[in-house]
């Protein structure tokens, strides 16, 4: 730790763990602490993820593409507390489409940014402009038409195992932010280990439509191109996604 009295105020020196590939849950935690005591610092980077690598960089972690979690067994998540936006929790696809996914755009489609025929809809409870909604059971899920045809069902223990998978667990820490002379200053005030979820719980989300399923395909004339029914949620409802959830 020292001191830089041209800016009044204190930083961590924090470096990765020696002999080791991942930093600990434990190890994060103590690191954390120590980064929660410094107040507001300001951002490594300009826009959007500003954020995120400025809590990696103080934790001492290298940015890289790798899909491997940084810290050993969770994901992390830096989240903006005035902030609210969509992330992507993963995509799927398999084997869920009981009408062919170029019928259901050529019978459901609209016209897309590029002129071309796409479902390229944000389902809700109700039905859109085009007929289609998402219907909730204990069990799955389903695109539906208000004619009664279906268009997709996902099983609810497919998507779990997806989810977990995809994010066996999160680390999520909160920064409070403010703007000075155009420069992001972020004070990281809490973070929280959450773990496990379950069909049942995905089930009440989906139901109070905390989870959101986006279709993302269009007409490329033989067949129809999907970019992936992408499951996306606002940051600040995570935690309602996970059974356990632990401060750190």
């Amino acid at each position: 730790m020292f001191y830089d009295c041209t800016r009044n105020e204190i930083y961590v020196s924090l470096l990765t763990t020696q002999g080791s590939d991942f930093m600990t849950i434990e190890e994060f935690s103590v690191r954390f602490n120590e980064i929660k005591k410094l107040g507001y610092v300001q951002s490594k980077r300009h826009g959007a993820t500003g954020i995120g690598y400025t809590l990696e960089t103080l934790l001492g972690i290298e940015e890289n593409n790798d899909a491997h979690p940084d810290i050993d067994g969770a994901e992390l998540k830096a989240h903006r507390t005035n902030v609210n936006g969509l992330i992507t929790l993963f995509t799927f696809n398999n084997k869920v489409w009981k009408m062919p996914p170029l019928e259901a755009v050529k019978e459901y489609g609209s016209l897309d940014k590029d002129g071309r025929q796409g479902l390229y809809y944000t389902m809700s409870l109700k039905p859109n402009s085009a007929g289609l909604f998402l219907d909730v059971q204990k069990t799955e899920i389903s695109v539906r038409h208000v004619s009664g045809a279906i268009v997709a069902v996902w099983q609810l223990q497919d998507l779990a195992e997806r989810f977990m998978q995809k994010i066996p667990s999160l680390i999520f820490a909160s920064a409070f932010t403010e703007e000075r002379d155009g420069i992001e200053y972020f004070n990281f005030y809490r973070a929280q280990l959450m773990k496990e979820t379950s069909p049942d719980l995905l089930s009440d989300q989906f139901r109070a439509e905390n989870i959101l399923v986006d279709l993302r395909l269009h007409d490329k004339g033989t067949m129809a191109r999907n970019h992936g029914t992408g499951f996306r949620t606002y940051e600040d409802r995570l935690p309602l996604l996970f059974r356990s959830i632990k401060d750190l």
